[in-house]
């Protein structure tokens, strides 16, 4: 058995007041917690230090802990709530983040359950094959290699694996990105490893990348990665993303 926590925070640079943005009539918060509801868990739970959004989904039945607004990421928010929870040190917890509202509850489930069959992680998380040049080198898809045993080596922005002999020979097809991953921001914890995670000063490939990912693997910490049993739907960063979200909950009949 798993749980969920949702960080969720009012001022986004690119779209303030993303996880209140309405979504087919409703708040985008409220469809990421349907979805993380519908994956199973023990318990759902909002971590916001903003009362609008606390207030939002308290309306709609949601459990919510109020946090501090001084938290870096979102990994130290999770643990400021294990905490306060008193969550054994060996519970799961899943890391849904709030601006994901076509994320696949199948998704949640499979992360939690990854990482309970391998005990040799202290993380869990996804990735989706690469399916363009475009996406490979985009800086905004983060990529992902990993070792024989499915554990990550390496997280990057860059194209990861570089292909050596393609990029000499100006050859972009299918055969220079085929094969690459692209990770998806999901993540199962176990409370002790969130503990950890958070007494962890910043670590120099964290600050230069820009993912906390990195934090685990430069302090020796093993992350599991798995494909993705679905294909999550985008998530939403800009007034184009949630255009584009709510045209596609229109034509599935949301």
């Amino acid at each position: 058995m798993f749980r969920v926590v949702i960080p969720a925070r009012y001022a986004a640079t690119r779209l303030p007041g993303k996880p209140l943005r309405l979504i087919a009539g409703r708040p985008m918060i409220e469809h990421v917690l349907e979805r993380a509801a519908a994956a199973g868990a023990r318990e759902v739970v909002v971590a916001t230090d903003d009362e609008r959004i606390a207030s939002a989904c308290r309306a709609c039945g949601a459990d919510v802990e109020m946090t501090s607004a001084a938290h870096p990421s979102g990994t130290d928010r999770l643990a400021e709530v294990v905490q306060r929870r008193r969550w054994a040190d060996e519970d799961v917890v899943v890391n849904v983040q709030g601006d994901e509202p076509l994320l696949a509850a199948a998704n949640v489930a499979q992360v939690a359950a990854l990482l309970t069959a391998t005990p040799r992680a202290a993380l869990a998380t996804l990735a989706t094959p690469v399916r363009s040049h475009e996406e490979f080198i985009d800086p905004n898809a983060v990529k992902v290699v990993c070792d024989a045993r499915g554990l990550a080596l390496y997280f990057s922005r860059a194209p990861l694996p570089w292909p050596r002999d393609a990029a000499l020979a100006g050859d972009w097809g299918v055969s220079a990105w085929g094969g690459a991953l692209r990770h998806i921001g999901i993540y199962a914890y176990r409370v002790a490893t969130l503990r950890q995670l958070a007494a962890m000063a910043p670590t120099p490939l964290e600050g230069a990348e820009r993912l906390e990912q990195l934090r685990a693997l430069e302090n020796g910490l093993s992350i599991a990665v798995a494909v993705a049993c679905e294909v999550p739907g985008p998530g939403v960063d800009t007034e184009a993303d949630l255009a584009r979200v709510e045209g596609l909950l229109a034509a599935a009949g949301r």
